[in-house]
């Protein structure tokens, strides 16, 4: 085996890298992490995950889409909170050969490096996903209270702060704010639910603009040098549910901008969820780029690099 790998699917995705002279420190669902000292190297690979697992086929050009939406986010948003983005033009940094260029090239960032809170800083403007699934419980999302004879996918009479419990593996656990508070302190919750609530408010009035709603999303944030920073991604079909404007309607599941496709695939077959997923096929991997990739040209007016 070379001391530098791409793992490149049968579709041509880049599902792992493995770069000789750096240090990995961190594998995730889709990024692989690399130690540069006082920073980090991301790398956002094209794995998918769907159902808690991994799945064996990636999506083409799907990190590209990831990494230079939050790229562009990081922009837009920055005047709001600091990001940890230091740039996106990695081989122009000595600690980086510049033979790793063409696989890096536009899926890549050099980031600060920050202590991250163990919360998932989850905005809502609509009801969908688990907040839907809970109110129809309980009426409720997270413990705040909402009127009666909501519908699926109803526009939220107010913005919605809904933390999360980050999990490793498997789902993220939806917890009240007093929960949070315990978690980072009273000062810290507060201060992160003001930045999320902005942050979500201006991405999504952009975003409807360019006719996609931002039903929900979520942030993450750190800490670094005292100053709380914009962390991971912003607002990319991974981290977001995007929808369609001019397809929304209330009472029903409108399409969306991410990978529902494969889920909707997956429920189709005879996986039970609890053993190695299958390999997607071509017209699923092809259908689910092509609306990653929609997403990011409506949403930043750029073509993919």
């Amino acid at each position: 085996m070379n001391a530098d790998e791409w793992i490149v699917d049968e579709h041509g995705a880049l599902t792992e890298t493995r770069l000789g002279d750096l240090r990995l420190v961190a594998r995730g669902k889709v990024r692989d992490v690399y130690d540069l000292g006082d920073d980090l190297l991301i790398v956002t690979t094209d794995r998918i995950s769907a159902f808690d697992w991994v799945l064996p086929s990636g999506i083409p050009d799907k990190g590209k889409v990831l990494n230079q939406l939050s790229a562009f986010w990081f922009g837009v948003l920055g005047d709001l909170v600091p990001t940890h983005l230091q740039t996106t033009d990695v081989v122009a940094d000595a600690r980086v050969p510049t033979r790793y260029g063409e696989a890096l090239s536009g899926r890549s960032m050099i980031v600060r490096k920050a202590e991250v809170f163990p919360v998932e800083c989850v905005v809502r403007g609509y009801l969908a996903g688990s907040g839907w699934k809970e109110y129809q419980k309980t009426g409720a999302v997270c413990g705040i209270p909402l009127p009666p004879g909501l519908q699926m996918a109803s526009r939220l009479p107010t913005t919605l702060f809904t933390p999360a419990t980050k999990a490793q593996s498997g789902h993220d656990e939806n917890i009240e704010f007093a929960a949070m508070k315990r978690i980072v302190g009273a000062q810290t919750a507060g201060e992160l639910q003001r930045i999320a609530i902005a942050l979500y408010r201006r991405g999504s009035a952009l975003a409807e603009g360019r006719g996609i709603i931002v039903a929900d999303t979520k942030f993450e944030f750190g800490r670094h040098a005292g100053r709380i920073l914009l962390v991971d991604e912003a607002l990319t079909p991974d981290s977001s549910r995007f929808w369609p404007a001019d397809a929304y309607a209330p009472g029903q599941s409108p399409p969306s901008f991410d990978k529902q496709f494969v889920r909707d695939w997956l429920e189709t077959t005879s996986w039970d969820k609890n053993s190695p997923p299958p390999r997607l096929p071509a017209s699923v991997v092809a259908q689910t780029r092509a609306k990653y990739v929609e997403a990011l040209v409506r949403l930043t007016g750029r073509a993919l690099l």
